[in-house]
């Protein structure tokens, strides 16, 4: 008899409050290997929040978090990477006076004997970008000659210096040209293709469905839906979007 996969990250009522807001209440989340969720919802709906728990910016209020079955805490967004957790927020906290390979290893960066490897930083850059298929042109190339897309390009590749297993995309494709916006979304797929649990977050149904494997509204906080890309349409989201439909009140669980 076949089992299910265990989810490489499981959140099981995860709620938080800054205050008299409360941001989330009671949200569910399974992400499996192999697979791109895609996280959706009005401004305000939660969607920044729960990322920022995942990567260990934010400490949930209530809730279970399990990485591949295993009860876990990610206190820190170091603790976060310890257990494979990679995110790119919209910012990209990349250095425009540093190459490529600097970026990717910026923070991580790998010494021999006390100096700094570049031959080992470079062929390990040239491999990252290689498995994304990235038309970066050189790993020295300096970012600030790099477009917008390929600097989104940078960002991704540099969640696979640390070996995740999942990875977290805070509006990857935003401002992005429609060239640049195809380059990115081929990244994710592969990011898929390598094996990773993908969360992705959106506001461009039109990128969500491309991509993505299944989509979770948020709504004020609280889950609202969950749908398999492939064969719901677009205005079934979007009313779950909307309110126009609600999905029944999830089942909180108890921190641990």
């Amino acid at each position: 008899m076949s089992t299910a996969p265990v989810p490489l990250l499981s959140m099981r009522g995860i709620s938080k409050r800054f205050g008299a807001v409360e941001a989330l209440s009671g949200v569910d989340l399974d992400v499996h290997a192999h697979e791109v969720v895609a996280l959706v919802g009005d401004n305000g709906a939660g969607k920044s929040t729960l990322a920022k728990i995942v990567a260990g910016a934010y400490s949930p209020d209530a809730g279970l978090v399990e990485i591949a079955g295993e009860p876990t805490t990610i206190a820190t967004p170091v603790a976060a990477q310890r257990l494979g957790i990679a995110t790119v927020f919209q910012d990209f906290a990349l250095c425009d006076n540093l190459d490529v390979t600097s970026n990717l290893f910026l923070g991580r960066e790998v010494r021999t004997g006390g100096l700094l490897d570049d031959g080992y930083m470079e062929a390990t850059a040239r491999s990252v970008l290689e498995k994304l298929n990235s038309r970066i042109p050189s790993v020295r190339t300096p970012l600030s000659t790099l477009s917008a897309g390929q600097r989104q390009s940078v960002a991704i590749a540099r969640t696979l210096i640390g070996d995740p297993r999942i990875v977290v995309l805070d509006e990857p494709t935003a401002a992005l040209s429609v060239a640049q916006t195809a380059e990115v979304l081929t990244h994710i797929e592969r990011l898929r293709e390598l094996g990773l649990a993908v969360i992705l977050i959106s506001h461009n149904m039109t990128d969500v469905r491309a991509v993505s494997d299944r989509i979770v509204v948020l709504r004020h906080g609280r889950n609202n839906g969950t749908f398999d890309a492939a064969t719901t349409s677009h205005e079934e989201v979007l009313a779950a979007i909307t309110g126009a439909t609600v999905s029944p009140r999830p089942r909180l669980h108890a921190l641990r």
